[in-house]
C-alpha cells in the first residue's frame, strides 16, 4: 500500500502535489465496516479538492474513544478499503484521539467533516483556516452509519 504512510512521509508527497497546483483535502475517522454513508461522504469530500487524504484512528486509538469492541477491522484493513475507493488518494493514521497534530503536518488546503459537525467544532479547523485554508462540513446519508450497521446484524441474526 504505497499510498498508506505515515504522516511525516506523506507530508513531502502533498507538499509537492501542492507546488504543482493541486488542492489537497483532508478528513479523518474510524471508516469501520465500510457502508454507503461512508462512500458517499468521501466522494463529497474529494469533489472539494484535487486530492483526498483520509486520516484513519489506529486501533489503540479507536479502543480508547468507542470501547475495547472497536474496531472490528484493523487499521491495515481499514485503509486499503479506503484506498480501493477511486475517490481516495491517500490514508494516514494517527495515535491520538484527534488528528490535530496530523492536520499540523499535513497542513491540507481544505478539511471536511460531516455535518453533524459544526464548522467552529472541527478539530484542526483553526489551524487550516490560519494557513489561509477551508473548513466545510458535508451532509452525512440519514440512518447510515457503522452503529446502524451493527445493530441491523444483531436484530437480524441475533446477538
Amino acid at each position: 500500500m504505497d499510498h498508506f504512510l505515515e504522516p511525516t512521509k506523506l507530508a513531502p508527497v502533498l507538499q509537492n502535489l501542492q507546488k504543482q497546483g493541486k488542492k489537497a483535502v483532508f478528513t479523518n475517522g474510524v471508516f469501520d465496516l465500510l457502508h454507503l454513508g461512508h462512500v458517499t461522504y468521501l466522494q463529497e469530500a474529494r469533489n472539494r479538492g484535487d486530492l483526498l487524504v483520509v486520516g484513519l484512528n489506529s486501533d489503540a486509538s479507536v479502543r480508547r474513544i468507542k470501547g475495547p469492541l472497536k474496531p472490528l477491522l484493523p487499521l491495515e484493513e481499514r485503509a486499503e478499503m479506503l484506498l480501493a475507493l477511486s475517490c481516495v488518494d491517500y490514508a494516514t493514521f494517527f495515535e491520538e484521539e484527534n488528528p490535530y497534530n496530523v492536520i499540523k503536518i499535513l497542513r491540507p488546503d481544505v478539511l471536511v467533516k460531516g455535518g453533524d459537525w459544526a464548522i467552529d467544532k472541527i478539530i484542526g479547523g483553526d489551524l487550516v483556516q490560519s494557513w489561509g485554508g477551508k473548513v466545510l462540513n458535508i451532509p452525512v446519508v440519514e440512518g447510515r452509519s457503522t452503529t446502524n450497521l451493527i445493530q441491523m446484524v444483531r436484530d437480524r441474526y441475533g446477538k
